[in-house]
């Protein structure tokens, strides 16, 4: 199974491709849970709750892994959860960092600042997407990750990634024809 995370600052379209590479490989999708945390629970959040978050979203992950085929995609990862820990709290809860350091996504797609910023209750930080960025883009190069930026209109965004996805099926299963597209 090949786990695939997107990533990246506030209002980049996570969502969005998380959805349609899950429509488009016809898999499942891990849908962000801090979003639905927060909506339950109110917009004010200690670390305490930041690290709970983490462990919904994991407990996402793993659910939409086990209906998944062949690739499972994860609407964030645990990596956002540090970088928000740390730019608010000033630290990140330990089981995080552990638990970063353990995981293993086959690639991370790190979305960019380019697509305009859509308003949201619970979203924070709508002049600082590119600083974000670049502390996305500085830890997934400090871990040696497998990543690919992603830039440009929606389209181009899915395209983009598919082709990305596309390599990694086809270096992981080389056999294997990859999925068709569904159609509208």
């Amino acid at each position: 199974m090949l786990r695939i995370a997107l990533t990246g600052p506030e209002s980049t379209g996570k969502t969005t491709l998380s959805r349609q590479l899950a429509a488009h490989y016809h898999t499942t999708w891990a849908p962000e849970y801090a979003r639905e945390y927060l909506e339950t629970h109110g917009a004010g959040y200690t670390l305490a709750d930041l690290e709970l978050i983490a462990r919904g979203q994991v407990a996402n992950e793993e659910e939409a892994a086990a209906r998944a085929t062949r690739v499972v995609f994860c609407d964030t990862d645990l990596l956002v959860i540090k970088v928000w820990a740390e730019h608010a709290f000033g630290e990140c809860p330990e089981w995080v960092k552990q638990r970063i350091a353990q995981q293993h996504y086959d690639l991370v797609l790190l979305l960019g600042v380019d697509i305009p910023w859509e308003a949201d209750p619970l979203r924070e930080h709508p002049h600082h997407r590119q600083y974000f960025y670049g502390i996305y883009h500085a830890e997934l190069s400090g871990q040696m990750s497998r990543f690919a930026e992603i830039s440009g209109t929606p389209e181009e965004r899915l395209a983009q990634a598919c082709f990305f996805v596309d390599a990694l099926l086809a270096e992981k299963y080389p056999a294997e024809p990859l999925p068709r597209p569904m159609r509208p």
